[in-house]
Parts: structure tokens; sequence; C-alpha cells
């Protein structure tokens, strides 16, 4: 018995016609009314009752096409992962992120891989940009969505968008008149995020003043969660401030000062991952996508 037996055994059964049947599968009747004699001696068993005005399946007959179906499932099911296998789209791949990537447009974006390669397994891990820099080196990530800058002749980055700094405060904070030296404020860990933590004394060292630092984090959610409850200010990228409209929280946009960051995603130069190509375009249209609604 050859899988084109069961091909055939399965065509005549739906078509319950000789003649249809060997339209669909372009071979003529007599070949094909052969074939199902063949396969029914081998079996033992008749498969078909057939008449000069009909073509009925018997109880075997019905039985043998549920398993003649589930056959065939599982054999396309087996060519598919097979071939995944070998164009390296299954398996697991391993999506680096800050934490203030919105997690909206993250969830988007593993809908649409899921759909694009449903054997593929994504592991997420939400860390700073100099840990993701580390293991995208070494491989233990397949791509990164951190901030700029990022220092390595082994990896590739690709801009997303650049986000200008702001300084938010607690609901009903009145930034006019304020004197920031004075004020406490919170950020992230310096060893955590040392990059970041240079762009926020950066720019406050820019505004006149020295920040001082009571709080610190490594996450953005529990930065601002921080702020709204009067713990502090932060110096922040604008655009985070629109995944948390929950928070009631002022914003002061900073004048004369071109301070801002910029997000890119970042992959190994040597990266041969079959889905690189397809996460990057679908992170960079839903950010897109995401900077455009908000």
């Amino acid at each position: 018995m050859e899988i084109r037996h069961l091909i055939y055994f399965k065509t005549v059964a739906e078509e319950l016609h000789f003649g249809r049947a060997a339209d669909r599968l372009f071979m003529s009747q007599p070949p094909l009314s052969r074939q199902i004699k063949d396969l029914e001696d081998e079996l033992g068993v008749i498969l078909f009752f057939r008449t000069n005005k009909r073509v009925e399946l018997t109880e075997a007959g019905k039985y043998f096409l549920e398993e003649v179906i589930e056959i065939l499932q599982n054999i396309e099911h087996s060519k598919t992962i097979t071939k995944q296998i070998h164009n390296n789209i299954s398996g697991e791949f391993k999506l680096g992120y800050i934490s203030s990537t919105p997690k909206q447009m993250l969830a988007i974006v593993l809908k649409q891989i899921q759909q694009k390669f449903p054997y593929l397994r994504v592991s997420l891990f939400e860390t700073s940009t100099q840990k993701q820099k580390l293991a995208l080196e070494s491989g233990k990530l397949d791509l990164g969505i951190m901030r700029a800058p990022v220092y390595s002749n082994e990896l590739i980055s690709t801009s997303l968008f650049e986000d200008p700094m702001v300084i938010v405060g607690p609901y009903q904070t009145e930034f006019e008149g304020i004197n920031f030296f004075n004020e406490s404020f919170i950020s992230f860990n310096q060893k955590y995020a040392s990059e970041y933590h240079r762009l926020v004394i950066n720019t406050c060292n820019r505004m006149g003043f020295e920040p001082k630092i009571v709080h610190q984090s490594n996450s953005m959610s529990s930065i601002l969660e921080l702020v709204s409850q009067g713990l502090g200010l932060a110096v922040v990228p604008y655009s985070i401030i629109k995944q948390y409209p929950h928070l009631r929280l002022e914003i002061l946009k900073i004048e004369n000062i071109d301070s801002k960051t910029e997000v890119v995603l970042v992959s190994n130069i040597k990266s041969k991952n079959s889905a690189l190509g397809e996460f990057i375009e679908c992170i960079q249209s839903e950010y897109i996508k995401f900077n455009t609604s908000c």
C-alpha cells in the first residue's frame, strides 16, 4: 500500500463517482478502478458498493476513510514541520526588550509571527540594553529592542524612532518657577541602565541643575508609578507617558535643549535565523502605527 492508494481512495470516497474522481486526479477511470480494486484486495475488504447508477461506501469503507483522512493530515503536518526545521523557522526565537516597550504593540507582533510561523516558540526577555547587547553578542538572543547607542562590531542596528525627553511629576505639579535643585528624582539604576542614567544626568545638567536621585528602579512602569504617588519627579521619554493613561501625571516639555533617546532593533550580523527579517518588519510596522495612533 502506497500513499497514492490512500489519496485515490479518499478522492473516490469524496466524489462517490469514479469518473469525477478520475478527473480530479488527472487520470483515466479504468486505472483508478484497478487501483481501488488492488487496495481492496490488499485489505481483504470491500470498500465501495458499486452499481451502474451509484457508488457508496461500505461500513468498512467509512471507517477506513476516517483513518485515511487522519493519516494524510499527519503526513502533511510532518512535511510542514520538517520543512520549517530545515528553514530554521521552528524551534525557539529569543526576543529581548526594554521595559518601556509598548506591551500592546508587542502582543500584536507576537500574534502576527504566530500566524506566519505557527511552530516557532518565542521566548521573551525584559532586560536592559547592556544585558541585551551581551546576550546578542553571545548568541543568547536573536533580536533586541533597546536604546541607542549600541557600540559593537558584531551587531547591526535598525532605527525605530527618536523620542524627546520630558520631565514628569504627580498630578497638579506646578512646574512654573519650580526649583529643581530641591526636588527628588526617580531614575533607572545606574548599573542596570548606564547609558540611560547618563542621559538623564546630562539632560538635567544642561537644564542647569544636578538631580537629587532618591529612588532607583529597573522598570519604567515602576518609575512612573512612584512619580504618580508623589515620591519624586522623573526624566523619561515622551512616548512612555502614552502607555500609562491611567496614571495621573503632569508633563513638562524640555524647551531649548535637544534631549532625546533613540529606540533601535539590534541583531547579530552573523544571524541566520529565517524568522529574523519577519520580526524586524513586524516590529517596525507596529511601532509606526503605535506612535501615530497615540
